[in-house]
């Protein structure tokens, strides 16, 4: 009896042995990958540095498609990767990063060419790269015997370097994607120069003071490639003499861009120092602008150029170049924490507030864009805006900063859908169609990883694994805070359904050639209200915030005699190919947006339309997706004697008798746009 019983017990551990054999796939939902294994394919931290959740890929490795291919192809055919032909901080004769001793070119040279590089690594597109070999060889030519390179910029007696931050990234690019020696040997030389540099010589200007995070990342990137001791002096010596981004209840100043670009340096220094107030610092320091500021949609804060106290309603805007300054963080962030919260946040930044900033053609973009825009003119609007000028202006010479750095927003954003995780497996950390190539597994094995759909303007991304061997690694799928019903499923079956948010949901298995994995991420209408700006609120669809059709009226003008004060162009620039444009409204804006207090989106319907052939959604006749809604009219609401939007109306101002039928459409479609409604309620 016994021995029958225990007989039938093996065979039972024998079946069970089997079955767990065949069934290989494992799924679990974590905060981050584990960081306690070491990536095997790819360069990360080295000690002492904490290791990163996240390791990005090298430039190339991912092909954009879909929208935000045909993005790039926009950049890349309009004002990005034709600025080298009409900008005169540009031109290349007595340029001063071409010529030693030249007469102009500062932050504009790497600035533009640190997004057109990458584009053209992205795109393989040859002249772009042999445009970028020309910029990026002339680099390497200047360096001097002291290790110092790039035109030289004297202030107050002392050296200012923050042109050269930009020139380390577009370099660090370009080593990536043509493993080019001589930028290592560049940077440690560059680097062993600046630690002979006295600290009352070091990062002393207001730039380079507020963006010191910058050169300490690339510190840290040659770091971990060499390994040499004097890199961590280096970056202690950086973080020392840069702005203190640490207090609580305060920034070092107030101008946009340093707030979007250097929040994040305490948490670079955190991989360093391992002490979590750093870490915690830049969280705050993010919270702080917004606890204000950022009582508006979009993902962003109302600073125009310099936050004021006072003007905090969502008629203000903010820098071109804060948008993609603040993608960029948020793409870092990601990387160091692994928190999800960077991911959407860098999402809504660049679905909502930035595509609205430029032309649909990418030939023009504004210095300053707002959630609350009725009037996109070249009329002076100072003080209503912190800027004195045609700073609303649709453009293509305004202005030296934003003209130029616009050009990373999207690059970037394509490098980071995808990333390696230390476990030896990738992470799709924001959404998007792409074809990547990746290295997985403990045998470094070479594979292709495809995502296709039309996120975030539809619900479903499927992916497709294309390998020549079976491989085991884990994938990374990140669940949004908005999306609480998600469901996985692999190769048509259901293996993660309604899985916790602000989460990872981890799917470990041996891949095959052709496995397939479906997210599906149900989108719903939900609300923000925003009650220090009189409790009005903004609706939104999954990621997408909708801001009110508004017709667009677009009346063409010189953009020479539009332009902002200190634009510059090239000889011989013909003006009517690079027009301007006054924007104008054609229908009425100044609505209250009718919101019922039991059901808020009883009157309001989602209209789902044939996607653009274009493959472009952000124009108002192309958005795929548009909200039926209903509100009234407030009469009192209108442009102030600044000429802009006024500020939101009280809450009790007296509204229209009639009910109007009006439609609201993605934010990032309309350059012309009601984002934050006051409330009707009947």
């Amino acid at each position: 009896m016994k021995r029958n019983f225990f007989s039938f017990l093996f065979i039972g551990i024998l079946v069970l042995m089997s079955a767990c054999s065949k069934n290989t796939l494992k799924v679990t939902v974590v905060d981050r990958p584990d960081t306690t294994i070491k990536n095997v394919s790819y360069t990360s931290n080295k000690d002492p540095l904490l290791p990163l959740h996240f390791i990005k890929l090298p430039v190339g490795s991912i092909q954009p498609e879909g929208w935000l291919k045909r993005y790039l192809i926009l950049q890349k055919e309009g004002l990005t990767g034709q600025l080298g032909k009409i900008s005169s901080w540009l031109e290349k004769h007595d340029n001063a990063w071409l010529l030693s001793g030249g007469n102009h070119g500062w932050e504009e040279v790497p600035y533009w060419l640190k997004g057109y590089g990458n584009i053209a690594y992205i795109l393989k597109d040859e002249a772009m790269l042999a445009e970028t070999q020309e910029w990026i060889e002339a680099v390497f030519a200047s360096q001097r015997d002291d290790g110092y390179f790039g035109p030289e910029n004297i202030r107050r007696g002392k050296p200012e370097l923050w042109a050269h931050m930009i020139m380390l990234w577009c370099l660090q690019s370009y080593y990536e994607y043509s493993g080019d020696p001589r930028v290592i040997d560049l940077m440690t030389n560059y680097f062993k120069w600046q630690l002979t540099l006295p600290d009352d010589q070091f990062l002393e200007d207001y730039w380079e003071n507020s963006r010191g995070g910058d050169n300490l990342l690339s510190i840290y990137w040659l770091y971990n490639i060499t390994g040499d001791e004097f890199l961590l002096e280096m970056a202690e010596k950086t973080h020392s003499n840069t702005a203190n981004w640490m207090d609580k209840s305060r920034l070092p100043n107030w101008h946009n861009v340093n707030i979007a670009q250097s929040f994040r340096e305490p948490a670079s220094y955190y991989l360093l120092s391992t002490d979590s107030t750093h870490l915690q610092a830049s969280y705050n320091a993010h919270a702080l602008i917004r606890r204000i500021f950022g009582q508006v949609p979009g993902g962003m804060f109302g600073a125009d150029e310099n936050a004021r106290m006072g003007y905090i309603d969502p008629r203000q805007g903010t820098e071109t170049c804060g948008f993609v300054e603040e993608m960029a963080s948020d793409e870092i962030m990601l990387r160091i924490t692994g928190d999800p919260f960077w991911a959407e946040q860098c999402e809504d930044v660049a679905f909502n507030s930035y595509p609205a900033a430029v032309t649909a053609d990418f030939k023009a973009l504004r210095y300053i864009t707002s959630p609350n825009l009725v009037l996109s003119d070249a009329e002076n609007h100072h003080p209503g805006i912190n800027n004195r000028g045609p700073f609303l202006n649709m453009n293509p010479f305004s202005s030296r900063c934003c003209q130029h750095n616009h050009t990373q927003g999207w690059p970037y954003y394509t490098e980071h859908l995808v990333m390696a995780t230390p476990d030896n497996g990738l992470a799709v950390t924001m959404y998007g169609a792409f074809s990547a190539n990746v290295k997985v597994g403990e045998n470094s094995s070479a594979i292709v990883f495809h995502a296709e759909g039309n996120y975030p303007f539809e619900e479903n991304v499927k992916f497709t694994i294309e390998t020549q061997n079976d491989i085991r690694f884990p994938i990374y799928l990140r669940i949004p805070s908005w999306c609480k019903t998600a469901k996985i499923s692999v190769n048509g079956k259901t293996v993660a359904k309604n899985p916790e948010i602000n989460k990872y949901v981890r799917i470990d298995n041996i891949w095959k050639n052709g496995d397939i994995i479906t997210l599906n991420l149900p989108m719903s209408l939900w609300m923000r209200k925003w009650t220090i700006n009189k409790n009005s609120v903004s609706i939104n669809y999954g990621p997408l915030t909708f801001s009110l059709l508004i017709d667009e009226y677009y009346e063409k003008s010189s953009s020479i005699e539009t332009a902002i004060r200190d634009s510059k162009w090239q000889e011989g620039v013909n003006q009517a190919e690079w027009p301007s444009y006054n924007i104008y409204p054609n229908s009425p804006w100044n609505y209250a947006l009718l919101v019922n207090d039991k059901n808020p989106f009883k009157d309001m319907k989602i209209v789902k339309r044939a996607w653009p052939e274009d493959d472009f959604p952000f124009t108002t006749q192309s958005v795929p997706i548009l909200i039926k809604a209903k509100g009234r009219i407030i009469p009192s609401w209108t442009l102030d004697q600044y000429g802009l939007c006024d500020v939101l109306p009280n809450e009790n101002a007296p509204k229209s008798k009639q009910l109007d039928d009006i439609q609201l459409i993605p934010m990032g479609a309309a350059r012309l746009r009601i984002s934050a409604f006051p409330v009707t309620k009947d």
